[in-house]
């Protein structure tokens, strides 16, 4: 689970919060997560339809010939649900979700009320990563990638 790259502040953007683009860095952040996610062999992508989320995945999947699937069950306000229903949909494959920094926190809180171990600090920088393992039918434990530098 990826949270979206820098995409500067809200409202400093003449469109849409949903189409609110990345920033220069939040382009090197997406480009660095290559290096973090490119040899792990990821087969799928799903992002949040908001631009940035999309965007912050775009690099990766050029790297490895993937399409970013949009799904709103990721959109920013929807909550730990969407993802966990993702998560266990996708739990047989590698793949990489990017979502928002409430929907992050969320998705932690329930993760730990079912009893994930989750092995760092809880935090959900822009473009940092949580990598969880399944165990049968639970994510079994998580743990926290920075953001690449």
């Amino acid at each position: 689970m990826v949270r979206h790259a820098d995409a500067g502040p809200r409202g400093g953007h003449d469109q849409p919060d949903d189409r609110r683009p990345l920033s220069e860095r939040g382009h090197r952040q997406a480009k660095g997560l290559c290096d973090h996610l490119g040899d792990v062999g990821v087969t799928r992508l799903l992002a949040s339809p908001f631009l940035r989320c999309v965007q912050t995945l775009v690099p990766l999947g050029e790297q490895l010939h993937l399409e970013v699937e949009a799904d709103d069950r990721l959109a920013e306000g929807t909550g730990a649900a969407g993802a966990l229903s993702i998560a266990a949909e996708v739990r047989r494959t590698r793949a990489v979700l990017c979502s928002h920094g409430d929907v992050i926190p969320d998705l932690l809180d329930e993760l730990l009320a079912r009893g994930t171990s989750l092995r760092d600090e809880l935090r959900w920088q822009k473009a940092s990563t949580w990598a969880f393992t399944w165990d049968g039918d639970r994510l079994a434990e998580g743990r926290y990638l920075p953001p690449p530098s």
